[in-house]
């Protein structure tokens, strides 16, 4: 005889909200958020405890909640169930192909302005009835948020990607040097980085960009003179404009233009043996892939950025 499944002691409408407390910080915002009453949050968490048999959050007058560890590892099983119910829910009232519901993805900074437009752009004229948001941030903080549930998929370089993601590779990238127009080796082929080893380097000070950069000098056996730090890309570009500096950066991008319209160029470097680097798209290995992620890595892989 098939086994009864026992209904939870909880609702889904308790996750809801306690997802959303713990992404707010205080039962005020939360509330807010919700369009509901401070005490209807407080009376839905009490209950959802009680259900769990376990505290989730320590909650401070003034100083808002405080999630427990039984909090934060419920709180990444919490978002997994609301997402699925999500997908039940577009997939039962929608039709065909067609997908909606939410999409969250992630994009490390300096690829983002090139590699999401075309994709988000892309993928939603195929889906109009999908929601598909974006984050842009720093590769360890996006896998953390993978890890959280806070983010369906994410695409990062292949530089210190955990073991605990899934991942497909986009296409590759190799890293270049960024000169001011007048450099003095501004008109060679490409440069070494020796040649480069007595001049200041602006460094793109974004993990996991910063790490990989030092590790290829180290590879070249160069010490570099790490003049000026920045975790803006475009400030980079800046400052090598003006003669400030060098960059290595993983992009040739189109336009040779800093923002103040003084010109650049890229080139190849030359003492590199193997520095070509995988660009990914990433999702957690224990997590259950929603229909909406897995089209989107189809589409991803069939629509490679060139």
């Amino acid at each position: 005889m098939e086994k009864l499944i026992r209904a939870p002691g909880f609702s889904l409408r308790q996750l809801l909200y306690f997802v959303t407390v713990a992404e707010t910080g205080t039962l005020s915002e939360a509330a807010a958020r919700l369009h509901i009453s401070q005490s209807a949050v407080s009376l839905a968490l009490n209950e959802l405890e009680r259900a769990l048999k376990v505290q989730l959050c320590v909650r401070r007058k003034a100083h808002g909640i405080t999630l427990t560890p039984a909090g934060r590892q419920a709180l990444q099983q919490m978002r997994a169930l609301l997402r699925q119910a999500e997908e039940l829910e577009s997939g039962a009232s929608g039709s065909g192909d067609q997908l909606s519901g939410r999409l969250s993805v992630g994009c490390y900074l300096t690829l983002a302005p090139t590699v999401l437009p075309p994709l988000l752009q892309g993928f939603s004229a195929l889906h109009p009835a999908l929601t598909l948001d974006f984050e842009e941030d720093t590769g360890d903080r996006l896998q953390r948020r993978l890890l959280d549930g806070e983010l369906d998929l994410a695409v990062l370089y292949d530089m210190d990607v955990l073991a605990e993601m899934d991942r497909a590779a986009l296409f590759t990238r190799r890293p270049n040097a960024l000169l001011p127009a007048d450099h003095r080796l501004a008109d060679a082929t490409s440069v070494a980085l020796r040649d480069l080893a007595d001049e200041p380097l602006v460094l793109f000070d974004a993990p996991p960009s910063s790490h990989h950069t030092l590790q290829l000098f180290q590879a070249a056996g160069v010490t570099p003179i790490v003049r000026h730090r920045t975790t803006n890309f475009e400030t980079a570009r800046a400052l090598v404009g003006r003669g400030l500096g060098y960059a290595i950066s993983m992009q040739r991008l189109p336009n040779d233009r800093t923002y103040e319209g003084f010109r650049l160029v890229s080139k190849e470097i030359s003492d590199l043996s193997d520095a070509t680097v995988s660009v990914l798209l990433c999702w957690p290995r224990q997590v259950a892939q929603t229909r909406r992620a897995s089209e989107f890595v189809r589409y991803c892989l069939e629509n490679r950025p060139a």
